[in-house]
């Protein structure tokens, strides 16, 4: 809130946030472990049953921490890094792991192309921030329910993958959430685009 004092230490909402970040290396060390055990021929359910329910799990709780943060008023700076920094580094380590075109026992997995999609958006956005910032001086990021419908079928085609089910609807459900990344992706850069043209430093 405007004039309150910074808020100083680890709030409860960051704890949040750093449980779903340190959460995030176990996911990766399980799901490895099982995509070894399928090329050999020997997988073990019950490590990619795990690695469902902690990506389920971090993934949940993403509005937790920034429920917190403005229930006991305790929005920080920090919170406002990591929070976002731990749903890109669960979705793209999920992502880049389940791209799996040589290993034909993962049915269905993720198409190159739609994590090629995903982060070259990401890439983008953030390369256009920085040059907007640049250019302006300042960023607003205005948020896309584009945006965020894209994040929620991006999630549910990692779960539908880990959980190894029918695949004939999911080049459906990959198809929409690639077309919706796509969307919000040259939606936030024409903003930027708008931000850096109208702005009084551009001339």
């Amino acid at each position: 809130m405007p004039g309150s004092p910074p808020i100083q230490g680890i709030t409860l909402a960051t704890r949040v946030t750093l449980a779903r970040i340190i959460a995030i290396p176990v996911f990766i060390v399980l799901l490895i472990y099982y995509l070894l055990g399928l090329k050999d021929g020997t997988p073990n359910p019950t490590l990619r049953w795990w690695a469902f329910g902690i990506f389920l799990t971090v993934a949940a709780t993403d509005a937790l921490d920034g429920y917190l943060a403005r229930a006991r008023n305790e929005v920080s700076a920090l919170g406002r890094i990591l929070d976002p920094l731990a749903d890109k580094l669960l979705l793209l380590s999920a992502l880049i792991l389940l791209t799996r075109p040589n290993l034909p026992a993962l049915t269905p997995h993720i198409p190159i192309w739609f994590s090629a999609l995903v982060i070259s958006r990401d890439a983008l956005i953030i390369g256009g921030y920085f040059l907007v910032r640049h250019v302006a001086g300042n960023v607003h990021v205005q948020p896309r329910w584009t945006g965020k419908v894209a994040t929620v079928l991006q999630m549910i085609a990692i779960l539908w993958v880990l959980s190894q089910y029918d695949e004939r609807h999911f080049p459906i459900l990959i198809g929409v959430a690639g077309a919706l990344t796509a969307l919000a992706g040259l939606q936030y850069l024409w903003d930027g685009w708008r931000q850096a043209r109208h702005s009084p430093r551009a001339g």
